[in-house]
């Protein structure tokens, strides 16, 4: 694991450490209920696919990334800790697009 540069800092501030806390006070903040960084969003009934859609454009305006492509998967939206990950990727000029 990498420690975070300051190049990590978005454009509102937020450092790659503070992403889970964030993460989480949106989901209370928008489904009425807490969410442990493991909790698979989709099969615990807390979010749709519609949902996801939400969380596409919240990371975008919030952490400065760009979603497309590959990335695109629900299965990078299905935690916590797995929306953190992608977020870090996405800053990192990774992307899931391997050859397309």
């Amino acid at each position: 694991m990498t420690v975070p540069s300051d190049q990590d800092v978005s454009h509102t501030g937020n450092r790659a450490d503070t992403l889970a806390p964030e993460l989480a006070r949106f989901l209370t903040a928008r489904t009425g209920r807490s969410w442990p960084p493991d909790t698979d969003l989709f099969a615990a009934g807390g979010l749709s696919s519609l949902f996801a859609m939400e969380l596409v454009v919240h990371l975008e305006q919030t952490y400065g990334v760009t979603v497309r492509g590959t990335d695109l998967r629900l299965d990078n939206f299905r935690t916590v800790r797995r929306m953190v990950a992608l977020v870090d990727r996405l800053r990192t000029g990774e992307s899931g697009d391997h050859g397309a």
